[in-house]
């Protein structure tokens, strides 16, 4: 939102300096991103008179001009046909650069005179695009002095940014409004009186909406101006228009842009000579189409707000008018229109096509509705006062939607949420600039909210309104009551978790990405693509869809660091991912990718020749190593083959908690994967599923007592022939369940088939470890752990001792 100092004097009786307002802006929750004099770049242009003009000895379309500057006279080539003796326009001497043509003045020769400096068109100072002759200022004007000022544009703009809560401000005087709240000076009384018209409105105007789409436009009112001259606007207005960034049309477009920013009102004036019988506003119809101000061509359907005749379409409703019924300068009757649109089915308009215009930023954000009428009223004198004619009585369709209802507000409130002890006077004035009304003397109000601030709608909003008018700086700082005792833990056992889990993965040298919670439906290869997970309104085509799992952007993360030269890497990422639309489809999933030579320290160049490749045994570890330091024991952990398929079979396995709870899944990625997402092969993976851990048990702060032994361990060798399709997992659980006082470890250490082993059978020899606790063990008592090591394996796998 842009406006100028000058502009906001009008409706704000202040002496504040431009830094003042600008820092009281910012104060108040209007962010100033730019405060610009114009003066400042103009600064080295100034008013110039021609004293002679002579024709160019060698060129016909070239005058010699003698400039007087104020300080001297110079000898300046010009091509304008409008420059002649006596005329006063703007100078730009050696040195200067000139914005239109971007490049700085130096001394030339043209077609063998010298020229020293350069009388300027609009076009060349970027006021317009006017260029076909220099500028012509007042002869009243001072040669010498400031061409700025001479011209109107030493006047500060300031450019604010608006939250969408804050409709009000995209009009000056809503700007004006809240400095004034700010204590930062008066209001001024702007009251809009009525036209009275002289005759009745030949417009027809209805509304054509079924009952539950009525509030697209719930009122439309509108009067037609006989006998306008429309023509270029006055040079104040167009100044005014330039300074924002508006280009100045025609006094009827401008001053519907004017009031657009001066009351936050957006309206449309159309050609009355181009209707065709009543104008309506209803639903568009597919098929209908119509050509926009912005010279584009865009197709309606039944959810939009259109405006029509008994012809066609004139344009949508709080978006945008159309090109066909629009004023120009040989406009001599012209239709006024003033309604209220749906903010809601406007910005739908505005997303659908793709349409930026500062009536659908302003509708979409809701304008105020009882400033329908007054709108209208305000543009009828303007036209009135700029363009002449006589104007007929207004029609008003419909009705002005509902306020926004009185409610209860507690002045205690104030002090209880904020801290902030202020006088109620004070407090009522800061209320009655805002246009809130307070009724009642006692502590409990009743409030009554004005219409151009439909984000206060309850008392909470009005305690907002005074700490943000107050200042948040004079909001005392109070510590805390301090607490007696140790505090409870802040983090839930859920985030605790998440927590151990990054740390862990990060001790073992991987790297933390975060990615986006969505993906392209392209990266569906790790599950998920179902219809319930995309988007309805996504930020781009490749975050349509809610992510099934982090291994996609995990991989993708990887290629790209694998493309830009870093060929090893482990990269994770902890965050959410989605099985299914219902809550309970969501879950936390810590995943890892390794690439490369990543599984030893450092990269490719290894003593030994190449280092490995990443590969499943490197993930696997590094996954129950994060189960481990969050507490699962290692002997209830179950290793099985039942990873997904877009693991490598064979390569990869799942680790579960019984036969019902998969903790996590691991092991070499499928080429097929990889390749689905441009990416090389090999790469190892991990996915754990932190939700499916089971609760910690309750205990004491006590730590658990040391089991430690100053005996020593004895280690025992067993080789077992068991069918091929046996796990050796299954070897391993056996013997480790056949004394679990005194085994503390069973690992496997070879596993063989060939020579001297029967087809379809292999040999699994693993190591057990026994740590005895008080006193040294006897052979007859290693002996009998040993035959039911024996036993145990026998009967869980089928198998028999190797002799």
């Amino acid at each position: 939102m842009k406006f100028t100092l000058a502009w906001l004097k009008e409706h704000l009786d202040t002496d504040a300096s431009v830094e003042e307002i600008a820092d009281t802006l910012t104060r108040i929750g209007l962010e100033v991103e730019e405060v610009f004099d114009p003066a400042t770049a103009l600064k080295d242009f100034r008013v110039a008179e021609v004293v002679k003009a002579e024709k160019h000895p060698d060129a016909d379309k070239l005058q010699v001009l003698e400039v007087d500057t104020g300080k001297e006279r110079l000898q300046v080539v010009c091509g304008a046909p409008n420059a002649r003796a006596g005329m006063k326009g703007v100078f730009a001497p050696v040195g200067t650069y000139v914005p239109g043509l971007d490049f700085t003045l130096t001394k030339a020769k043209i077609r063998g005179v010298e020229s020293s400096g350069m009388m300027v068109s609009e076009r060349e100072l970027e006021l317009s695009d006017e260029h076909t002759g220099i500028i012509e200022l007042s002869p009243k004007t001072k040669v010498g002095s400031a061409a700025a000022k001479a011209l109107g544009l030493d006047d500060a703009v300031f450019d604010i940014a608006i939250t969408p809560n804050r409709p009000d401000c995209l009009g000056v005087r809503g700007v004006a409004r809240d400095l004034a709240a700010a204590g930062l000076g008066q209001i001024k009384k702007r009251t809009v009186k009525p036209v009275k018209g002289g005759f009745d409105n030949p417009v027809p105007i209805k509304l054509e909406f079924a009952k539950d789409a009525a509030n697209a436009c719930p009122i439309f009112a509108g009067r037609l101006v006989r006998g306008v001259k429309s023509g270029p606007s006055p040079e104040w207005l167009q100044r005014r228009l330039r300074a924002i960034g508006l280009r100045p049309i025609n006094a009827l477009v401008d001053i519907t842009n004017y009031i657009s920013y001066d009351r936050a009102r957006p309206l449309h004036s159309y050609d009355a000579d181009k209707l065709t019988g009543a104008i309506r506003a209803r639903l568009g119809k597919t098929g209908e189409k119509f050509a926009a101000l912005d010279g584009k061509t865009y197709a309606v359907d039944e959810t939009m707000c259109v405006i029509a005749d008994e012809a066609r379409v004139l344009g949508l409703g709080g978006v945008m008018g159309g090109e066909e019924t629009g004023c120009t300068e040989e406009t001599t009757n012209v239709f006024i229109e003033s309604a209220y649109f749906d903010p809601k089915r406007t910005a739908r308009t505005g997303r659908t096509l793709n349409i930026q215009s500062d009536a659908r930023f302003r509708f979409e954000r809701g304008v105020d509705p009882e400033f329908v009428l007054p709108g209208l009223e305000l543009a009828t004198q303007m036209v009135f006062d700029l363009c002449g004619g006589s104007p007929s009585k207004v029609t008003v369709a419909g009705k002005t939607p509902k306020p926004t209802p009185p409610f209860k507000f507690d002045m205690t409130m104030i002090g209880r949420l904020s801290g902030l002890a202020l006088p109620h006077r004070d407090i009522r004035r800061k209320f009655a600039a805002l246009g809130v009304k307070l009724e009642g003397k006692a502590n409990v109000l009743k409030a009554i909210a004005p219409s151009w601030r439909p984000d206060i709608t309850a008392a909470v909003d009005l305690v907002e309104e005074v700490v943000r008018l107050t200042g948040v700086d004079r909001v005392p700082a109070t510590p805390l009551a301090r607490l007696s005792g140790v505090a409870a833990p802040v983090l839930t056992e859920r985030q605790a978790r998440q927590r151990l889990a990054r740390r862990t993965l990060a001790a073992r040298g991987w790297w933390k990405r975060r990615g986006p919670s969505c993906h392209s439906p392209k990266r569906s290869c790790s599950g998920g693509g179902q219809p319930e997970l995309t988007l309805d309104n996504p930020i781009s085509t490749e975050l349509a869809q809610m992510r099934p799992s982090l291994l996609p952007g995990l991989i993708t993360a990887a290629k790209r660091n694998r493309d830009r030269g870093f060929a090893d890497g482990a990269l994770f990422e902890l965050g959410q991912a989605y099985r299914g639309a219902a809550p309970e489809d969501q879950y936390v999933a810590a995943t890892g990718v390794r690439f490369g030579q990543s599984a030893l320290p450092g990269s490719g160049r290894h003593w030994s020749g190449a280092a490995p490749e990443a590969d499943w045994a490197a993930v696997k570890a590094d996954a129950t190593a994060v189960l481990a330091a969050l507490g699962l024991s290692q002997a209830n952990l179950q290793v099985t083959r039942e990873a997904p398929a877009w693991f490598h079979p064979g390569r990869s396995g799942a680790l579960k908690l019984g036969p019902k709870v998969t903790l996590g899944v691991f092991g070499e990625l499928h080429p097929d994967t990889l390749e689905a997402l441009g990416a090389d092969a090999p790469m190892a993976a991990f996915e754990l599923y932190l939700d499916a851990l089971p609760a910690a048990k309750a205990k004491g702060t006590a730590k658990p007592a040391l089991q430690a032994s100053d005996l020593q361990a004895v280690r025992r060798d067993f080789a077992f022939l068991v069918d091929g399709d046996v796990e050796a997992g299954a070897v391993v659980r056996a013997a480790g369940s056949a004394d679990r006082a005194l085994i503390t470890d069973v690992g496997v250490f070879d596993v063989f088939t060939g020579q001297g082993v029967p087809q379809g059978k292999k040999s699994v020899a693993i190591e057990v470890v026994l740590q005895p606790r008080d006193k040294t063990l006897t052979d007859a008592e290693i002996d009998a752990v040993a035959e039911k090591v024996v036993t145990a394996v026998v009967k869980a796998t089928g198998g028999e001792l190797r002799g």
